[in-house]
């Protein structure tokens, strides 16, 4: 009899750790299974603040926001991106010299104003204009200019037509960066370098101040509207495994926090001549 009440005992704590353990697994599975209603959120949602509020690798992110504008019309991701990192690396560091852009008032407002050779109505500051003193890639070719060879030839595209290249490519926004005297390390992402690195990367540079991500992807593979975009990236949530964008076009898409696997999928798509990807900067 103390036998067998043995037994149902044994029996009963092995169904009891086996029941634990099923549990646990399930609940394994369930985290692992990304929730894809979790892929690109808001980050002024609850849940959004949470990750920010969680975040341990978010030391870009204040100067960013303070720093941050939207582009002033839909070509300008690129240069908006670039103005902003520029300012949060430069506004108010003594060592700094910044343009002017004396474009931001019309010639009749100026007139209106204290004509004094010590006082400037504008602040040294740059800007999605200013940026392109310094560009290799002309602010007319950006906005759409056909191009020209260097005997001044207008180039052809396969149709016959006027060969045009809007906006910005992967490495040519990585030179407009450089020709304004930032330190850039270019990634394209292709299919060597794997997600681990690139995550690695983000990370690595998202805990530490004075350097910043600016990331060239396309936005259908985030379920958003539109085309190639660019944008800067400002911190890392661990427990969610994602990003968070500051998309520059906040009438058409807020700042989300992103997959990061997703992320890198939006990144490693074709523009042009080679796939897209990003720049990590810091001050030259």
């Amino acid at each position: 009899m103390k036998k067998l009440y043995s037994r149902k005992i044994t029996l009963a704590l092995f169904t009891a750790l086996l029941s634990v353990s099923c549990a646990h697994q399930s609940d394994s599975l369930k985290t692992d299974k990304k929730d894809p209603t979790l892929m690109v959120i808001d980050w002024s949602s609850d849940e959004g603040v949470k990750r920010l509020e969680q975040s341990k690798h978010k030391a870009d992110f204040f100067k960013l926001a303070n720093n941050f504008e939207g582009q002033t019309n839909k070509i300008f991701c690129g240069p908006t991106s670039a103005a902003i990192v520029l300012n949060a690396l430069r506004v108010r560091e003594a060592n700094q010299k910044l343009p002017e852009d004396s474009s931001l008032l019309q010639d009749k407002d100026k007139k209106n104003l204290p004509q004094r050779k010590s006082w400037t109505p504008f602040y040294e500051r740059y800007s999605q204009n200013n940026v392109f003193l310094k560009s290799p890639k002309k602010r007319s070719e950006v906005l759409g200019q056909p191009l020209r060879n260097k005997k001044g030839k207008i180039l052809k595209n396969k149709e016959g037509k006027p060969k045009k290249d809007f906006g910005f490519q992967i490495r040519q926004f990585a030179a407009l960066l450089e020709g304004n005297g930032l330190k850039t390390k270019l990634r394209v992402v292709g299919p060597k370098l794997s997600n681990e690195t690139i995550k690695s990367e983000f990370i690595n540079n998202l805990k530490t101040k004075n350097d910043y991500i600016i990331a060239n992807y396309k936005r259908t593979v985030l379920k958003q509207p539109g085309g190639g975009h660019i944008s800067p990236v400002a911190a890392y949530h661990k427990n969610s495994d994602s990003f968070l964008v500051l998309d520059v076009t906040p009438n058409k898409a807020n700042w989300v926090w992103v997959d990061a696997d997703l992320f890198i999928s939006a990144m490693r798509t074709f523009d042009t001549i080679e796939n897209r990807g990003y720049v990590l900067i810091s001050e030259g």
